[in-house]
């Protein structure tokens, strides 16, 4: 087993965790408010890893801390999106547009990278408008405040791939200490804003404290120290083909567990949305080559 493949496979867990993620913060935005259910979630993640990994994390140096700083930095801006957007949109609207990173990513690593992102990246994108379209437009045409959020969601994270793939190039960022560092800014970050504009407190009830737990360990301090160390073995781009597992696992979380149900038309544009992530990330040449043989 290759170390490529084992990283793929760490990413798919990762996807699976996010993809109940957005059902989880639905049912702890019932007690907590946004930056304070954020700041709880991070700071715990970071408690924990830096209890159980101490000895791997405590000669951090500084460059890796500058990257953490600024990372958490960009991740408080993708789980703003995330978290207020789940209280605007569906869980499963949610779910799919915050997985339109995966196309965001090649077009700003050619803008601000110079990757010469594929030909397909037109097409891609016009399906990706028409499923969103599709998915998120009211019969007065607008889209609800909760899509628009979800979308900066998505391309907070397409930024936050590429500066990761960036740090963890670099001569002494050690990527572990980066995906752990970059949580503790992140619920630091947080938490600052919470006391500013919000009442901080804990969960009250067990269903709460059961969600911010999970969050905390499998969503947020598991999942992206497993991205950040896989990211030494793939390319920011290679990561999305993983990730668009992620909306389908969060629309059967929201069907067989919170009973949601879309209109027909919203499902066609979840279809062509995800068609688009597919497209964008499968290698059609190379698999239609491998058939002809």
């Amino acid at each position: 087993m290759t170390k490529q493949f084992k990283a793929d496979l760490m990413l798919l867990l990762v996807a699976l965790f996010w993809g109940g993620s957005y059902l989880l913060m639905d049912i702890s935005l019932t007690e907590v408010e946004t930056f304070n259910l954020n700041a709880l979630r991070f700071i715990s993640a970071f408690l924990i890893a830096l209890v159980v990994t101490f000895k791997k994390i405590k000669n951090v140096n500084k460059i890796t801390i500058k990257y953490a700083a600024f990372i958490g930095f960009i991740l408080m801006f993708v789980y703003i999106g995330a978290t207020y957007g789940v209280q605007y949109t569906s869980l499963s609207n949610t779910g799919f547009l915050c997985s339109l990173t995966v196309v965001i990513t090649p077009i700003l690593g050619f803008f601000f990278k110079g990757q010469k992102p594929e030909k397909k990246l037109i097409i891609v994108v016009i399906m990706a408008l028409i499923g969103i379209a599709l998915l998120t437009l009211n019969d007065q045409l607008r889209p609800a405040l909760g899509d628009i959020l979800c979308i900066m969601c998505a391309f907070a994270y397409a930024i936050h791939l590429l500066v990761i793939e960036t740090a963890v190039q670099k001569e002494g960022v050690n990527a572990f200490q980066l995906g752990v560092f970059q949580l503790g800014f992140a619920g630091l970050y947080q938490l600052i804003i919470s006391f500013l504009i919000e009442t901080p407190r804990f969960p009250t009830t067990p269903k709460v404290w059961i969600s911010v737990i999970v969050l905390s360990i499998f969503c947020t301090g598991l999942a992206f120290i497993i991205q950040t160390v896989a990211q030494q073995y793939t390319s920011a781009s290679h990561v999305g083909v993983i990730f668009t597992s992620e909306p389908v696992f969060a629309g059967l979380v929201a069907f067989f567990i919170a009973g949601e149900v879309l209109s027909v038309r919203a499902y066609i544009g979840a279809v062509i949305l995800l068609c688009s992530i597919l497209i964008m990330e499968l290698d059609i040449r190379k698999i239609t080559g491998k058939i002809r043989r």
